[in-house]
């Protein structure tokens, strides 16, 4: 038998699946594959899939020969091969086949030729593609995200080249994605080590965007040649399908390496890239997990907090956009913690910049200023995370966070939940007072409750109109800021803006409804404080034109929103309040003050007249405010508040034609029905506690009491038949510190009473007491006692502002005078 005999016969012992494979192989690599050899092979292994193993270890065997010797054409010819047997076979069988197959892919992946590494990838996508009738769990991917994630990364030389490689790493990562991911028993993709190298390669790609702004919304739809060819959108378009199908318990497994990877490339400062990838998140996972994201980014940024500010700021500027999107959907359990940690690197900020200060003082240091300046930055926007922020909470949500904001403010004799600024100093505590009323000037922005006592609770009222956020300026303007988001209900204050002489108020077309009755139950409880936080803030010596304006503001808000009869008339007292304290100018003010006030009596007057309509009434205000254009122009708004007003040198020699008259408004409204005995009583501001531990000044600076005693009777008598005041008694009675708490508590029903009970039962009351007071009175101020003038004994009180002419006692009076 000759060699070609031979030759036959051991070509006919070889196994079958080995003859069919050799057979789809040309003898020239460039002819392709054989094709009708290639449909007996795949008819053979579907007829017998139980040999699809060992087709696929051969052709495995093959392929890895061809790729030492390099003969990329019969590699080609094999890897198309397998690809079509993955394609037509689906039986049970194709597991062990697809082990032989991942490995030819890995042999692919690991030579250096770029071609043979996109030839992998493109097979392992195809391969990813096809759904298993059962999974394998036995089945990792670990060697195929490393490699992937390498070739994402290509430095290759040639620049198509290099992208070629970068985007068939990402079409692999996809495929590893869409492979692994829909299994929860095959969930190996989520685990840190592996999300550490996908999520990285992923962003260093999607950095070369250069339009950051054209795909940070919702998921875009490139077309095919784009997606194909730029791995920024390929890579963009994988990373929003991988953070779709995270879950609850993967979802901070994808988010971690994204701040890894900003921290380390230092893409903070400037954050533009950082922003459109916390964009990217927050549209792309599911609602429900919005709050994972928030949280990770609080942590990242406490874990940050001693970093420069500017990249603090950039990571509070990622977490507005996140909270600004998640406010939309489910915020979950994360929104107190949101607050609680942006005003706590809100004090640290203000902290930091304090403590720059201090180190630089004495020398001019360019980079100390500049430090401070960023420390501004930051501080900016956690004002405008948290006013954003609460602004786009549900109104439930949204008062709970005033709350809690206002509850952060440092205000005296509030409760110790504030931030704590102790070590921070006066000027440190103010710093913190602005940005917090900043904060919930923001979060009140565009609330509007049903009732005014759901929208200023008590526990929320009573450290806004606080004396301690009087003392500056600035901070006056935000509290009455905050109260007109309040109070204002219907819209009105941009038809408000500035202080003026409103010719005719009904071209205003004012939006208001009928005072409900639980608005005024309010105004009957805490009436008295806002009219007291508006006559303190009128009488303030640093006032600026602004100030006047939001004052005026309050006055019109109130009277749109909250005034019945009972309220105008005490408005109309506290306007006439104002009026006689400029004339007798008890607190020294400037005269641009002065005469700011009375501008702003003139204004509001005009204002009021005309929304109560009563004639007589108008016509005494016009009268005035006609008066005071001609004689007086500087009483008005349009005047006072220019910046060449001339200024009178005082008050005093003025005609009582340019004043508003108390028994003319009296008589003007008794004539229309309305009840003015209460007009003949001065107002007079309430005395709190909080008043007598501020460290401004008391409102009730002097209470003098000037009393003529009935004749025949001894002043000295009168003294000897008290007890004796000695320094032994004075220390019994300051050791008894059990009574403390009793005493505390009748001061507090004591301003309880005066502030919520009605005038007359108070008026009985001091009535009943009045020879009680004047005996008491005496003998603690230790006043002088004269004779009377007349058989009836007569007292004169002062208090504060208010003067009281000598009347008879047991005709006195105590309406607006509280003794403790």
């Amino acid at each position: 038998m000759g060699r070609t005999g031979v030759c036959c016969c051991c070509a006919a012992l070889r196994p079958r699946y080995k003859r069919l494979v050799d057979n789809i192989f040309p003898e020239d690599p460039k002819d392709g594959l054989v094709k009708a050899d290639m449909e007996k092979l795949t008819f053979y292994a579907v007829s017998a899939p139980e040999k699809l193993d060992r087709i696929g270890a051969y052709l495995a065997e093959r392929l890895s020969r061809d790729v030492v010797r390099h003969r990329y054409g019969y590699v080609l010819i094999a890897m198309e091969a397998l690809d079509q047997l993955l394609m037509a076979c689906h039986s049970q069988s194709i597991k062990p086949f697809v082990e032989s197959f991942l490995q030819m892919v890995a042999k692919l992946l690991e030579s250096g030729e770029p071609k043979l590494q996109v030839l992998g990838t493109n097979s392992f996508v195809k391969f990813a593609n096809i759904e298993e009738d059962t999974p394998s769990y036995h089945r990792r991917y670990d060697f195929f995200v490393s490699r992937f994630s390498a070739m994402c990364h290509s430095c290759h030389s040639d620049p198509e080249t290099r992208t070629e490689i970068r985007i068939a790493g990402i079409r692999g990562i996809q495929g590893v994605v869409r492979k692994t991911v829909n299994d929860e028993l095959r969930a190996t993709i989520w685990e840190p080590q592996h999300m550490d190298k996908i999520v990285p390669s992923l962003l260093f790609n999607m950095q070369k965007i250069e339009d950051i702004d054209s795909r940070i919304g919702p998921p875009s739809s490139p077309t095919g040649g784009e997606k194909e060819e730029n791995p920024a959108v390929l890579a963009e378009n994988c990373f929003r399908e991988l953070l779709g199908r995270a879950t609850y318990g993967n979802m901070n497994n994808a988010v971690r390496p994204v701040f890894a990877h900003l921290d380390h490339h230092k893409l903070w400062d400037p954050n533009e890239f950082a922003v459109s990838c916390f964009k990217i998140i927050m549209y792309s996972i599911q609602a429900q997990y919005s709050h994972h994201v928030i949280q990770e980014t609080l942590g990242h940024l406490d874990a940050r907090k001693r970093d420069s500010p500017r990249v603090r700021a950039g990571i509070i500027q990622v977490l507005l956009e996140a909270v600004a999107i998640a406010a939309k959907g489910s915020i979950g359990p994360t929104v107190l913690e949101v607050f609680n940690t942006l005003l706590k690197h809100l004090r640290l900020s203000v902290d930091f910049e304090l403590g720059e200060r201090r180190s630089s003082t004495g020398s001019a240091s360019f980079s100390t200023s500049s430090k401070e300046s960023d420390e501004r930055i930051v501080q900016n926007a956690i004002i405008q995370t948290i006013g954003f922020f609460g602004s786009n909470l549900p109104d439930y949500q949204r008062s709970e966070i005033m709350m809690f904001v206002m509850g952060k403010v440092p205000v005296l004799g509030t409760s110790s939940h504030s931030l704590d600024t102790s070590h921070l100093g006066d000027l440190g505590t103010r710093r913190i007072q602005i940005m917090l009323l900043r904060s919930l000037l923001m979060v009140t922005s565009g609330y509007n409750a049903k009732t005014i006592a759901a929208a200023l609770p008590a526990p929320f009222l009573d450290p806004l109109l606080s004396p301690s956020l009087m003392e500056d300026s600035e901070l006056r303007q935000l509290v009455l800021e905050i109260l007109h988001n309040l109070i204002d209900r219907h819209d009105n204050r941009a038809k408000l803006r500035g202080i003026r002489i409103i010719p005719d108020v009904s071209d205003l077309k004012i939006k208001r409804d009928k005072i409900s009755r639980q608005d005024v139950s309010f105004m009957k409880k805490h009436g008295q404080q806002l009219y007291r936080h508006i006559y303190l803030g009128c009488k303030e010596d640093d006032n600026v034109q602004k100030n006047f304006e939001l004052l005026f503001t309050s006055l019109a808000l109130i009277t749109i929103e909250l005034a019945n009869e009972e309220v105008v008339i005490d408005l109309i007292r506290l306007a006439i309040a104002l009026q006689d304290t400029i004339i007798i100018n008890e607190d020294n003010l400037p005269m641009f003050n002065r005469c700011g006030v009375m501008a702003l009596v003139a204004a509001y007057l005009n204002f009021l007249s005309q929304m109560i309509a009563v004639p007589a009434f108008c016509q005494h205000v016009s009268k005035v405010i006609e008066t005071r254009t001609v004689e007086a122009s500087y009483f008005l708004p349009e005047n006072i508040f220019k910046d060449k007003c001339i200024l009178p040198k005082s008050l005093e020699k003025h005609e009582k034609n340019l004043f508003f008259l108390t028994n003319k408004i009296a008589e003007s409204l008794g004539g229309s029905g309305y009840s003015v005995e209460r007009l003949s009583v001065p107002y007079v501001p309430q005395v709190t506690d909080e008043d007598r531990l501020s460290r401004r000044k008391s409102i009730v600076d002097t209470v003098s009491i000037q009393v003529d005693i009935l004749p025949g009777n001894n002043t000295e008598d009168k003294i000897n038949n008290t007890e004796e005041i000695t320094f032994e008694a004075l220390k019994k009675a300051i050791d008894n510190t059990g009574l403390e708490e009793q005493e505390k508590e009748k001061r507090r029903l004591v301003i309880e009473k005066f502030q919520k009970a009605p005038f007359e039962e108070i008026a009985a009351q001091c009535e009943t007491k009045a020879n009680f007071l004047h005996d008491r009175l005496a003998q603690i101020l230790e006043l002088t006692i004269r004779p009377p003038p007349s058989p009836s004994g007569t007292m004169t009180i002062t208090a504060g502002h208010a003067h009281y002419q000598s009347v008879p006692v047991y005709e006195m009076k105590f309406p607006d005078l509280c003794v403790y």
